[in-house]
């Protein structure tokens, strides 16, 4: 059951989310390959799932990439977004499990490279183009710098949530 607390909570993080998207969405890539981006909302998701919890991350998770899609993006990109964002999600349920909140930054790499494989998938399923398979290696690469980074991000800021959080919520 979902208190007024925590629904407050998924929203704002919503509003986060979906704002680091839009502008990250206006920031151009340096990499001429499709599908590279930071990724930085997932930052977000991955400090919900530290300190909401693994159901609470999915609900902010998939808020973000429908309204990131109203907002600036089109179904097919929809259709992206989400099956990466299905693959990336289950990895990372899976290892949460298994690593300590001073392993986000693994579990963000993992999920970044899951993100990938699940958009490929799509984007060979979609377009009956298995040619595209040759773009994985540059996203696996990108995937492992931007996790990196993006995990590093959500660790920080999870962190230092924990430490002022104290007793209060």
């Amino acid at each position: 059951m979902l208190d007024t607390r925590k629904i407050t909570r998924i929203a704002m993080l919503t509003a986060v989310a979906l704002v680091i998207f839009v502008v990250e969405n206006q920031i151009p890539v340096p990499i001429p390959v499709p599908g590279v981006k930071l990724g930085l909302a997932n930052a977000v998701t991955l400090f919900a799932m530290w300190t909401l919890g693994r159901r609470e991350a999915g609900a902010v998770l998939f808020l973000r990439i429908i309204l990131g899609s109203l907002v600036c993006g089109t179904i097919s990109a929809m259709l992206y977004s989400i099956s990466g964002a299905v693959l990336c999600y289950i990895a990372m349920c899976f290892v949460m499990q298994i690593l300590t909140m001073k392993q986000m930054w693994i579990m963000s790499i993992i999920g970044a490279v899951f993100h990938n494989i699940g958009q490929m998938l799509a984007a060979v399923l979609i377009t009956s183009t298995t040619a595209l398979i040759a773009y994985l290696p540059v996203l696996m690469v990108s995937a492992v710098i931007t996790g990196l980074f993006t995990g590093l991000c959500a660790q920080y800021a999870a962190a230092h949530y924990k430490k002022i959080k104290g007793d209060r919520s």
